[in-house]
């Protein structure tokens, strides 16, 4: 049997006077959970307000199937629905720590605990409001972990392939330059004339620009250089042919060439000019990995500001949501996603925080992306109206239920599975946006779902 007495245990509840503490015991009821015990699990109905007598409730959330700790309720504490409250499903899971005895208050109760004591009700209300900022502030960060999970995820895949072309160039530059000494003494061993070196020499410098061929094109090139080759007396025509052609070198081309060589000499002259040519190639490959390793590690940079403090500054709308886009490419090519880019053309710059907006653009179109079957598309636009700055974000997904619409940005609400949102990836980007002086707006319907920010211009 619950005593009033008991109630003191809580904290929030110790100096109430005695008729409130009785009117309590009266109303609500004691329950006792063993250790380990699962109190609540995801999608449960929140019907109660509940305060800690003895042991402990451990909070966990849960994604695929793995549990994350979240906080913890001590013997003294207060948890559950509180008063005003919105919360109506349970989103996590609670396991008692060490045998726990809990004092529960049916949500049905709260009118008439207003009467009994509106004293109470505050304290409650205040205490509701500073768990939404801390659990709104934790959000907020685990939020960025796992925007930086993904990131760092998609920038793996990213920077793999770039790396991965280095290697392979490095390995073809080994091997070409191990064959270089044997190549140059049969070239050299037939004395070619001045003459005939300047025109081999001549294609290295400066070789044509290969055209693109379709797939069988380039067969049917290869194919026919390679025969050619071998009539030379080039004993590895296709080996040669496929590092000609990549040159952008016809038949018609190396006939001029080598006119001034003799035709025992050809085939020393053929190899020579195909080991230069591939090293030429190998080089720029390896120049334009490390240019992509390089504009990756830029948007990086840009994305996260790490080159700048986290003051107000006048900033680059476009450059922000353009370095987004990047760090959420390998997550659009995935699923197959067209990103449609409609940007203004000298669009003025907005005073804000890149981190901030940048966290807004992440968590928008990691959204869209979500809502989107594969093939889908994003549009992304800027607008300049008046004295704003317009971003908007739209899709062409399913678009979001109208009887949804109006609580899309409210705290808490979320569409998605018990466990699989906690309903504050909008709410910050609305408090981000509202801190830089904006607003948000979303409208939708089947095939077409636009958020539209308005942000004032820089003076």
């Amino acid at each position: 049997m619950l005593l009033p007495d008991h109630l003191t245990r809580i904290a929030l509840l110790a100096d109430l006077p005695p008729e409130v503490l009785t009117w309590l015991a009266e109303h609500g009821e004691h329950r006792t959970y063993p250790a380990e015990t699962v109190v609540s699990r995801p999608g449960d109905e929140a019907e109660h307000l509940l305060a800690v007598l003895a042991g402990g409730l451990q909070y966990y959330t849960v994604r695929g199937g793995n549990r994350e700790p979240v906080f913890r309720l001590d013997a003294g504490q207060i948890g559950g629905v509180l008063p005003y409250s919105r919360l109506r499903v349970i989103k996590g899971e609670s396991v008692a720590v060490g045998e726990t005895k809990l004092f529960l208050l049916p949500r049905h109760q709260f009118a008439a605990l207003e009467q009994v004591s509106p004293e109470l009700v505050q304290r409650l209300v205040s205490a509701m409001n500073d768990r939404a900022r801390l659990e709104a502030r934790a959000q907020e960060r685990d939020d960025k972990l796992r925007a930086l999970g993904k990131l760092s995820a998609g920038l793996a895949h990213e920077l793999n392939n770039p790396a991965a072309a280095i290697a392979r160039a490095a390995q073809g530059l080994a091997r070409n330059l191990q064959a270089r000494p044997d190549l140059l003494q049969a070239l050299m061993l037939h004395c070619p004339t001045s003459v005939a070196l300047n025109a081999l020499t001549r294609l290295t410098a400066a070789p044509p620009t290969a055209s693109p061929l379709s797939g069988l094109a380039r067969a049917d090139a290869e194919d026919e250089l390679a025969d050619w080759l071998e009539n030379q007396g080039a004993p590895d025509g296709y080996h040669l042919a496929a590092g000609l052609l990549d040159a952008g070198l016809t038949i018609s081309t190396l006939e001029t060439v080598l006119e001034d060589w003799e035709p025992d000499a050809r085939p020393a002259a053929l190899a020579w000019l195909e080991t230069q040519l591939t090293a030429r190639r190998l080089v720029q490959d390896v120049q334009e990995a490390g240019a992509r390793i390089s504009t990756l590690v830029a948007n990086v940079k840009t994305y996260s500001h790490m080159d700048r403090g986290q003051d107000f500054a006048p900033l680059d709308v476009q450059a922000g949501l353009e370095s987004t886009l990047n760090m959420l490419g390998y997550a659009l090519r995935e699923k197959q996603l067209t990103v449609e880019r409609d940007y203004a053309p000298d669009l003025p710059l907005v005073r804000g925080q890149v981190s901030s907006l940048n966290q807004v653009w992440t968590n928008l179109l990691d959204n869209a992306l979500d809502a989107l079957a594969p093939g889908g598309t994003i549009t992304v636009r800027t607008r300049a109206q008046d004295e704003f700055v317009r971003v908007f974000i739209l899709d062409n997904g399913p678009g979001i239920p109208a009887e949804v619409l109006p609580r899309i940005l409210e705290p808490f609400f979320t569409t998605k599975p018990a466990g699989e949102g906690t309903g504050l990836g909008l709410d910050i980007a609305l408090r981000i946006v509202e801190q830089h002086g904006g607003r948000l707006q979303v409208q939708s319907e089947p095939g077409r779902t636009e958020f539209g920010i308005w942000l004032p211009v820089s003076e």
